[in-house]
């Protein structure tokens, strides 16, 4: 059963901002999630700007926002065939919970400006 659905849209220009502030990309992001990121070069931004979407569209589709989330609760990895998955910890975790959805399904998208991500919760 679907539990919620949420999509949201980043501009890569605001991760890119982001990454000339000292500490601000450690606040928003998973320390192995970013440690990924920054390993793609010149397409840091793109893919932080993904990752950043993913969380947004997370909290829409719990449907009750970010609230009481911290976001590096949220982790986005991508398994071995490059298909993103959601990891969730500690607030993430308890608000996924709360939800009762047991299943997180995304979908990224980016080129040059924006990205787009898509997540859907499930209960099965």
């Amino acid at each position: 059963m679907i539990i919620g659905i949420g999509v949201d849209v980043v501009h890569v220009r605001r991760l890119e901002r982001w990454q000339t502030i000292p500490g601000l990309l450690e606040r928003y992001f998973h320390a192995d999630e970013l440690a990924s990121a920054l390993s793609r070069g010149g397409g840091t931004a793109l893919s932080l700007a993904a990752r950043f979407a993913a969380k947004e569209a997370f909290g829409k589709a719990l449907g009750t926002g970010l609230a009481g989330i911290v976001l590096k609760d949220i982790m986005v990895v991508n398994q071995h065939n490059g298909r993103p998955t959601v990891q969730v910890f500690n607030t993430a975790r308890d608000a996924l919970h709360r939800s009762g959805a047991d299943r997180v399904h995304i979908s990224l998208t980016h080129e040059r400006d924006n990205a787009i991500a898509m997540v859907v919760l499930e209960a099965r």
